[in-house]
């Protein structure tokens, strides 16, 4: 994807500026045309190098910035302000640049008479599939209003959940990390001193002590060698973890760790019930409602769920069945929602699911937060005291024969 600078006159001679993102200049050229503007001038954006290049990584649209836009939208439309007009004045307040460029092309489309869901979606990197659905049945049942109510809640729901559980694994990776830097200072600064006093008397030591001197020794010479390989081995699980195959290994492994895998499990189903939910209310069929949630649920193995359950829905099957076939969806998920097809209310069991799990994860997070403080402390603690006594009980032993 390439950014194209261009000049243009719209349909009243006035000149328009403007940025557009495209897979090749023929592609922004009928785009640009595609808006009823005459192109005057169009060329390739210069590539940014160094500090720029570096500093544009931080220029992009948060989920904060699309739940305060959805409500915005939602008070402009409530009080009666057009379409167009409403994007408008949202770009000119945006909150970053990028955000403004993207909502005045927004305002572009419409103004050159494209619906408000078709605009936001010649922006995929801004509105999720999802949302722009979404829009989509909003503007289909006339409660446009609503629906992006809707969607600043649900965002705002999805991410405070995704956000906890985010924040209680920065804690004890925290500690290791902390736990980590504090063994190798031990081990390459302390323990040579500690290991060239031993060797200065010649008394034999135990075993163990001789393994830490060892270990420090070969850390010592080699440390510069050591980081050098966690770097390449870091590198190299990233770009594997973006790989096909890679996110699907990575998404089992972290779906099998132990109290961790459970915590994911209830934000991935809480997210597929929430997503759900919202869509059937929202007028969308059940059907289209799984493939767009597969798309964002964000996880390689639920993903591949959801696209099966899709699959076999188109052949007839009900979902509560297709559903079944899958050991990734709980057998209450499975049971609540075959009452929801035989009531009807599938919309308000997926709601009253989603409420559900969001509790559950919150307890489990607390839960987990509780108990990792004090046990990470006690590691950290007999980390430590294991490593001196290796050395110092040798020490003791040397001076008490004296």
């Amino acid at each position: 994807m390439a950014v194209f600078n261009y000049s243009a006159l719209d349909a009243e001679g006035h000149e328009r500026q403007g940025t557009i993102d495209a897979v090749s200049m023929d592609v922004a050229i009928t785009a640009i045309q595609r808006r009823g503007l005459v192109i005057s001038s169009i060329a390739p954006e210069a590539t940014k190098t160094g500090l720029g290049k570096n500093i544009s990584l931080f220029n992009r649209v948060t989920n904060a910035d699309i739940v305060m836009l959805s409500r915005q939208i939602t008070t402009l439309f409530e009080a009666q302000v057009s379409a167009l007009r409403a994007f408008r004045l949202l770009a000119a307040e945006a909150r970053t640049p990028i955000l403004g460029e993207k909502l005045t092309e927004i305002a572009n489309d419409i103004q050159s008479g494209s619906s408000i869901s078709a605009s936001l979606a010649r922006q995929p990197n801004v509105f999720s599939p999802f949302y722009v659905n979404m829009v989509r049945a909003g503007e289909e049942s006339g409660k446009l209003d609503e629906t992006f109510l809707f969607l600043a809640d649900y965002m705002d729901r999805n991410y405070e959940i995704t956000q906890k559980a985010r924040n209680a694994l920065i804690y004890p990776a925290f500690i290791l990390g902390t736990f980590a830097v504090v063994m190798t200072l031990m081990m390459t600064l302390v323990i040579p001193r500690l290991a060239s006093m031993l060797d200065e008397v010649g008394q034999a030591v135990p075993i163990y002590t001789r393994l830490v001197i060892g270990l420090s020794n070969f850390m010592t010479h080699y440390i510069l060698l050591i980081l050098v390989a966690l770097v390449a081995s870091g590198v190299f699980l990233y770009r594997y973890a973006k790989t096909e195959g890679g996110n699907a290994l990575f998404s089992r492994a972290r779906l099998d760790l132990p109290v961790i895998g459970g915590i994911y499990r209830k934000i991935y189903l809480s997210r597929i019930a929430d997503n759900l939910s919202t869509m059937l209310r929202s007028g969308i069929q059940i059907l289209r409602g799984i493939e767009i949630t597969a798309s964002v649920v964000e996880d390689a193995t639920y993903e591949r769920v959801l696209l099966d359950a899709a699959n076999d829905v188109k052949g007839g099957m009900p979902v509560s069945d297709a559903l079944r076939k899958h050991p990734e969806i709980p057998g209450i998920v499975v049971a609540m929602m075959k009452i929801g097809e035989e009531t009807g209310n599938m919309g308000e069991i997926l709601e009253t699911m989603a409420r559900f799990y969001r509790r559950e994860v919150n307890n489990a997070v607390d839960t987990m937060v509780d108990l990792i403080e004090p046990i990470m402390i006690v590691m950290l603690a007999v980390g430590v005291a294991v490593l001196l006594a290796s050395v110092l009980i040798p020490i003791y032993n040397i001076a008490s024969g004296f």
